[in-house]
């Protein structure tokens, strides 16, 4: 089963929690024990997992990241966005999570995150769910 949800980034560079959405997508397959693989096909962002009960744990990674790899360098890609291609190689762009009872496998604070470096922008996501 393949699924592919649209993501509309509004900021630059955004943590848009997508957990709900891919426990939905894992409930409506009706596998019970498998793999739920998680595709972001674009080159300025990425998906990660993090925590998701305090909301300043992502301000603190984008502020952080930010810092590291400003926007406004002098970088040879003459698009303007070589910032956003270097931060989405930091994060990834394919996950692969456990399902165990018809649920994706997560510790206690942790969410999925999809990772907009290049924002605003609409997206794509990709989910293949594996029966084991």
């Amino acid at each position: 089963m393949l699924e592919t949800i649209k993501i509309t980034s509004t900021k630059r560079i955004e943590f848009i929690d997508i957990t709900g959405k891919i426990t939905n997508i894992i409930y409506k397959s009706g596998i019970k024990d498998g793999h739920c693989i998680i595709l972001v096909p674009h080159t300025t962002a990425g998906v990660t997992i993090n925590e998701n009960a305090d909301p300043d744990v992502t301000f603190d990674i984008m502020s952080k990241i930010s810092k590291l790899i400003p926007q406004n360098e002098s970088y040879a890609h003459i698009e303007g966005n070589s910032d956003a291609h270097i931060k989405s190689s930091l994060f990834v762009q394919t996950l692969n999570l456990i399902i165990d009872n018809g649920n994706p496998v997560l510790g206690t604070w942790q969410g999925i995150y999809f990772c907009e470096f290049d924002g605003p922008r609409n997206r794509k996501v990709h989910i293949k769910i594996i029966k084991t």
